[in-house]
């Protein structure tokens, strides 16, 4: 065999173990989405301008932890398929739903997703964001925001949001809860 033809060789050998070693290295029972349909609608009064409207199907591994993450727009309107899907909210506190529940995931609120069963959870979710905006933003740690009532923001709790900024006082959160600035 010519030396071109070891070298070919073992470059291949090589990007064989790669991708052997990358499939190895992905979670186990990573979380699956799948887009059951998505288009754009010209004006959405929930948005006051042009949308995009996604549904999709997303499952989640028993024992897996989804990131924190937000989404933008109207948030996400969800429904356990099957399962026992827990929500842990950024700013604390968790809540459960089984199937045939639905919920909002408030829009800009962080959050993650967990499955603490040994079945998986199936959700369906349906997105409504302003055009070109992605369902979903993900974030490197845990954050609490956004204030959703002016509540939240009364007794000093207004010190806990840090996203999408700190708050100076409780009447710079709640201006910010009724403003959106």
């Amino acid at each position: 065999m010519s030396q071109t033809m070891h070298k070919r060789r073992r470059v291949a050998v090589a990007a064989a173990a790669a991708v052997i070693v990358g499939i190895a290295a992905l979670p186990a029972g990573a979380s699956t989405s799948v887009t059951i349909g998505s288009g754009t609608m010209e004006y959405s009064e929930a948005i006051g301008g042009p949308a995009t409207l996604t549904m999709r199907s997303l499952t989640i591994a028993p024992g897996e932890v989804l990131g924190w993450h937000h989404h933008p727009g109207t948030g996400a309107y969800t429904v356990v398929v099957s399962g026992m899907l827990t929500i842990e909210d950024g700013c604390g506190g968790e809540a459960v739903y089984s199937q045939g529940q639905a919920f909002l995931e408030p829009p800009g609120r962080i959050h993650r997703g967990k499955n603490l069963t040994a079945a998986d959870v199936v959700t369906a979710q349906t997105f409504i964001v302003p055009l070109g905006t992605p369902i979903s933003v993900s974030h490197a740690q845990r954050m609490c925001g956004v204030p959703r009532k002016v509540e939240e923001c009364k007794y000093d709790s207004w010190r806990m949001f840090n996203y999408p900024r700190y708050f100076m006082s409780q009447g710079d959160c709640m201006d910010f809860v009724l403003t959106g600035e």
